[in-house]
């Protein structure tokens, strides 16, 4: 029998927001006109969509288009109440209209446009103050969603657009977010592989909003130790490996029996005593700009197995690795490099 596990923050949320807030299956969807949109280029796909950039054929206002394959009408419910539910919110991605194909029925979601610069292009050329800075926008994003019962369980970088020039973040895809109730067991096939948490790949299934915290953590760690992605499993029990030759063994363990977690037999062929790794092993002349004490310590405290133990999205922006944004932002300053 596994041991509960009850968030330490907005845990019981939804309860006070009541079923009008989290009970998406009752959502009676306004369809908007199609025709309004017309597709200019595709700029991806995902598992569960292809997506356009649109144009809004009235206004001439640029949009993003979420054409939606064949799933459960219950999960495009579940993503277009969460947009709803998130309007407005800081640096959460604008919902501005859905519409639906008369004869195939097919939806799709209209977005706000980004003019997002690929991360892998980005990334790279951010200075040790864009890290930090773009690092807290993503944050206020996360507390924001949390605050509002809702967890979005797909935090990685192609979910985060960044519009650099204008210095704008938005922190997109809700396809996978569930709203968060207390002793429930969710799916733990949550999250893209590099950043599922621990707690998914043991399949511990009362997690929560932790668990964005763990993806945030993997996505700062490729950051400033410029290695993508830092945590690079084969498959599902492999990430837990690779994870483990880094924070070590002891701590795993401490951590199944903590929580009365037990582990999937697979893992006794492939799963030795590692020692933990101290994060100085990961600088490198590449990386070195990115690197202080405040950048390590904040790290070390999202990348825990515990769940329990990693900093809360509200936490983590109190965290001194962020001084310096708060500071330029303090004097008017925020739009420029200060690094």
């Amino acid at each position: 029998m596994t041991r509960h596990s009850v968030s330490r923050v907005y845990a019981n949320v939804n309860e006070k927001l009541g079923p009008s807030w989290y009970d998406y299956d009752t959502l009676q969807v306004q369809w908007g006109q199609q025709d309004h949109y017309e597709i200019v280029r595709k700029v991806g796909r995902g598992k569960y969509s292809e997506v356009f950039e649109g144009i809004h054929i009235v206004s001439e206002e640029a949009c993003i288009i979420k054409v939606l394959k064949p799933v459960k009408k219950k999960k495009i419910k579940r993503e277009i109440k969460i947009l709803q539910n998130l309007a407005g919110g800081p640096n959460i991605i604008a919902l501005l209209d859905v519409v639906r194909d008369t004869s195939s029925k097919i939806p799709s979601l209209i977005t706000e446009y980004i003019h997002n610069v690929e991360f892998k292009a980005l990334y790279p050329t951010f200075s040790d103050f864009d890290v930090r800075y773009y690092i807290l926008e993503l944050l206020k994003a996360l507390d924001f969603c949390h605050s509002k019962g809702i967890m979005h369980r797909d935090v990685k970088p192609h979910n985060v657009m960044i519009d650099h020039e204008r210095r704008k973040l938005r922190l997109i895809d809700w396809g996978l977010a569930e709203f968060y109730h207390p002793r429930t067991e969710y799916n733990v096939r949550v999250a893209s592989r590099y950043f599922k948490g621990p707690e998914l790949l043991v399949d511990f299934q009362e997690y929560d909003y932790s668990l964005d915290m763990w993806s945030l953590g993997c996505m700062f760690a490729s950051m400033i130790f410029r290695k993508e992605p830092f945590f690079h499993g084969h498959d599902n029990y492999d990430q837990l490996v690779k994870i483990a030759k880094v924070l070590g063994t002891d701590e795993l363990y401490l951590y199944l029996e903590k929580y009365d977690i037990e582990l999937d037999s697979q893992y006794d062929e492939i799963l030795s005593r590692y020692q933990r790794k101290p994060w100085s092993r990961f600088i490198t002349s590449e990386n070195q700009r990115y690197i202080s004490n405040e950048a390590i310590d904040f790290l070390d405290k999202l990348l825990r197995y515990d769940h329990q133990e990693r900093l809360t999205a509200l936490e983590a922006q109190d965290h001194p690795y962020f001084a310096p944004v708060k500071e330029a932002a303090a004097n008017g300053e925020s739009d420029q490099e200060s690094a």
